[in-house]
């Protein structure tokens, strides 16, 4: 069948919250499960908001710049000072539940008085603890780091669980640092096996209680609208996928995958057969293009036909490739009636 539903990944290049929940109950009416408050401000550019807090920490010194991942140009990065004890390293506020919890009051109040819909709960996006620490530590002391950061992510998380209703909140994890890792030469990535890999991310769909549904963001990076590497298939993600569901405690309640905007070869998706997500697990595919006047004709059409034919009578919907936070303010009502115009194709 076409697609049915839309998915926000989070990130909206608009003024506010506010501004976000309005734009999108406006311009797609129809299909939407959840609402993100666009990561506005300071989240705009994804884990730089937690390098902000890595320079707060104490423990932590700067260590110049690394070229973690190729293409992407030089990185700031840190490390543990000298004498300092991982295990012992006190976290100041990583931020998200305090961000969360103001932006929830002005999803409350839309939806209280109408503009959002009674079913459509808020979202919440936390990066992986790795994506930063991959990015932002020196190699030598990711791993060492990794079980201080992980529980000051785990508890923000818990925080936000603590304060804001169940009924109302869903919890995306994005997972991007880590196909740069699996498919895409991140630097050192020889430290992080794909069942390590995959360990962690069934780590993090654990921390959500059975209650609040989650999802995992697939993603192969955005900047500058390009990837680090183009996925030749969706066999990475789907592995992927596969893996999570299979050691997860909980049903992961959606997966986002990546798609180019020129891919229309059959080959990228045949690895859908091979899929092993729950029948309760909602599928969203990059359908909608940052640049549609770049794309060629027909290949939305083609892109669509395909995942039919693989998913069979399966509901699916679509989504951007990674958020749209780096996306021209001017473009993203454009972007919003895209998701609008696909869903009416169906």
């Amino acid at each position: 069948m076409p697609p049915t539903s839309v998915h926000f990944n989070g990130s909206v290049n608009l003024a506010d919250a506010e501004t976000v929940m309005r734009e999108i109950a406006e311009r797609v009416p129809t299909g939407v499960r959840r609402v993100p408050d666009g990561e506005t401000g300071d989240r705009q550019h994804w884990i730089a908001f937690q390098l902000a807090r890595f320079w707060e920490t104490p423990g932590l010194e700067q260590a110049g710049t690394g070229r973690p991942l190729e293409g992407y140009g030089e990185a700031p990065q840190v490390r543990l000072s000298e004498g300092s004890d991982p295990d012992a390293i006190d976290w100041p506020d990583v931020g998200y539940a305090n961000a969360y919890t103001e932006s929830y009051s002005v999803y409350r109040r839309l939806r209280d008085t109408g503009v959002i819909g009674p079913d459509m709960r808020f979202q919440v996006e936390y990066p992986t603890p790795l994506a930063s620490l991959a990015s932002w530590v020196v190699p030598e002391d990711q791993q060492r780091l990794e079980p201080s950061y992980e529980r000051a992510m785990f508890d923000d998380l818990r925080q936000l669980l603590d304060v804001l209703p169940h009924d109302d909140i869903a919890v995306q994890w994005d997972v991007a640092v880590e196909f740069a890792i699996l498919d895409g030469g991140f630097e050192g990535a020889d430290r992080y096996p794909f069942d390590a890999v995959v360990q962690r991310l069934v780590r993090c769909v654990n921390q959500v209680p059975a209650d609040v549904p989650v999802g995992l963001h697939l993603c192969y990076g955005d900047l500058r609208h390009e990837h680090f590497k183009e996925p030749e298939s969706l066999e990475m993600q789907v592995r992927v996928a596969n893996a999570v569901t299979a050691g997860a405690d909980r049903t992961v309640a959606w997966f986002a995958f990546t798609v180019p905007q020129y891919q229309r070869e059959a080959a990228y998706f045949e690895p859908l057969r091979e899929l092993r997500a729950s029948s309760d697990t909602e599928l969203y595919f990059a359908l909608v293009p940052y640049h549609p006047d770049r794309q060629p004709a027909g290949t939305t059409d083609e892109q669509i036909r395909l995942i039919d034919g693989l998913l069979g009578d399966r509901p699916w919907g679509v989504c951007t490739e990674c958020g749209m936070a780096r996306a021209d303010r001017e473009d993203i009502p454009v972007l919003l009636d895209l998701h609008h115009e696909l869903l009416s194709r169906a």
